[in-house]
């Protein structure tokens, strides 16, 4: 997979590397049980501070994204079911993008047509387990 970092992005770096990952992850390029590099390896192969891949890979872990076993490293986490939690802050993040989208005169069909595209582009097994 490759990480593509803007250094000049007002977003963090530690940010854009936990969002490459997941993307990665969700178009299936990462699958569950791949082990991802190491903090040196990676931070090496990117050109960035130790510490920066080690605070996306403790937030990938903290979201569940990512299981870390010292003798074993970083591997991609199992599919999980959503979470109460997740699923407020994931209303909240489509709230504002929804509203951003309304103030810049983009209309409900059109919104929801790119959401599905999107949506439609995650690798099947990456996408949520589906309830019974």
């Amino acid at each position: 997979m490759l990480i593509e970092l803007d250094t000049k992005s007002p977003i963090p770096i530690y940010i854009q590397l936990r969002n490459q990952i997941v993307m990665g992850i969700g178009h299936g390029m990462l699958v569950s049980g791949e082990q991802l590099p190491t903090v040196r390896q990676l931070a090496s192969d990117i050109g960035v501070n130790m510490m920066t891949v080690n605070k996306a890979y403790q937030l990938l872990k903290s979201e569940g994204f990512i299981d870390i076993d010292r003798r074993h490293g970083a591997t991609v986490a199992p599919v999980q079911n959503q979470s109460a939690a997740y699923r407020e802050k994931l209303t909240e993040e489509l709230e504002l993008l929804a509203a951003q989208a309304c103030l810049k005169g983009m209309k409900e069909q059109e919104f929801l047509s790119i959401c599905k595209t999107i949506f439609g582009q995650m690798h099947p097994s990456s996408l949520y387990l589906k309830e019974v």
